[in-house]
């Protein structure tokens, strides 16, 4: 797991992984802003160089902010992955992500599950 503490310790970002069969979720927590994205790009960017994958579930249950270089990124991680012919996937979207994905249409650009086990059951069976 990766952690970056905010200048006060407060603010926190999380990113971890898990792999299921052809299948990993990442799950991330606390900010993904300017600061945090980068961690996530480097963690997404080691586990597209794994071989037999088919599907990337993007765990958001624990995400408490996200602003639009956040967004920009679950964008991209989206694109990349397609390129790679893997599903992108998010899951546990909730509060402020819910209402910023609807906003701006994106909640209809993501592929959603309510969480990742639900995920995990849909892309592996």
């Amino acid at each position: 797991m990766t952690t970056l503490f905010g200048p006060d310790r407060g603010s926190t970002f999380t990113v971890s992984s898990v792999q299921h069969d052809d299948a990993i979720v990442v799950h991330i927590g606390g900010e993904l802003d300017l600061r945090s994205v980068p961690i996530l790009r480097e963690h997404l960017r080691r586990l597209w160089g794994r071989s037999g994958l088919t599907a990337v579930i993007m765990d958001m249950a624990d995400l408490s902010f996200c602003d639009s270089v956040g967004l920009s990124e679950l964008i991209a991680a989206m694109k990349r992955s397609e390129a790679l012919r893997m599903r992108f996937v998010l899951s546990g979207v909730h509060g402020v992500l819910t209402r910023v994905l609807n906003i701006t249409g994106l909640g209809r650009t993501f592929e959603t599950y309510d969480t990742a086990e639900e995920a995990l059951r849909r892309l592996t069976s």
